[in-house]
Formats: structure tokens, sequence, C-alpha cells
């Protein structure tokens, strides 16, 4: 069974690109996308996606609380994509309870597969 991923940017250019990062890469899928922390809430709880990938700067409440939501209701893997820096964020993220921060620019196949990899270690 291949990981069922929810995209939530609202950045439709993104979006898109992440769509085309996930539909490349083997054993994952999208099952979904949302433009609001709010949706991505709900969503979430219509979808159950193993996976998430949140943004943080989102209209309404942002990536960070959205993930904070999320986790706190169900159980997804969720890695927060960002343009922010990384010094900045990754704590902040991984605090929101995030599995990993990634540069929105070094996003790709290798990065979704290793930071799904590395988050299913840290479950086990």
């Amino acid at each position: 069974m291949n990981v069922q991923v929810l995209i939530v940017d609202d950045q439709p250019p993104f979006r898109a690109a992440a769509r085309a990062v996930v539909e490349v890469t083997d054993g994952f899928d999208v099952v979904g996308e949302a433009e609001t922390g709010e949706d991505s809430v709900t969503m979430c709880r219509s979808l159950k996606p193993d996976l998430v990938l949140m943004d943080v700067n989102l209209p309404g409440i942002d990536g960070l609380e959205a993930t904070r939501q999320i986790l706190a209701a169900e159980h997804p893997v969720v890695l927060v994509l960002s343009t922010y820096e990384a010094a900045e964020y990754e704590p902040r993220a991984t605090a929101a309870g995030a599995a990993a921060y990634i540069q929105k620019s070094d996003f790709g196949p290798d990065e979704l597969t290793q930071a799904w990899e590395a988050a299913q270690q840290a479950i086990a």
C-alpha cells in the first residue's frame, strides 16, 4: 500500500510542485490538497492521510498550529516545508510535533523518501 499524502499550502504553484514530487516518488500518492490550516485539520479527520506536507505560513491558523491540532487528534507524520530559515523554524516545527523541517528549495523525491523513512524508524 502506498503512503497517502495530504499537501497543505496556500500557493497553488507550490501545491502543484509538491504534487509532482509526490507523484514521481515510488510508494506515495496524493489524497488531497488544502489551502488553509483549518482545512488541513478538517481534511485530516476525513481523509486520514499517512503523511502531511505542511507549509508554515497559511491564512487563518498557521502551519505550526495546524500541525499541533492535527497531531492532537490524528496520527499522521507531518513534514513542515517552508522558505523560512531552518535555524529559526526547524526547532519550532519539531516543537509542534513535526517529524522534520525541509526547505522548499530542497524538497524532492529523495528528501521525501528520506524524511518518511526516518519518521518510520523513530516511530518503531
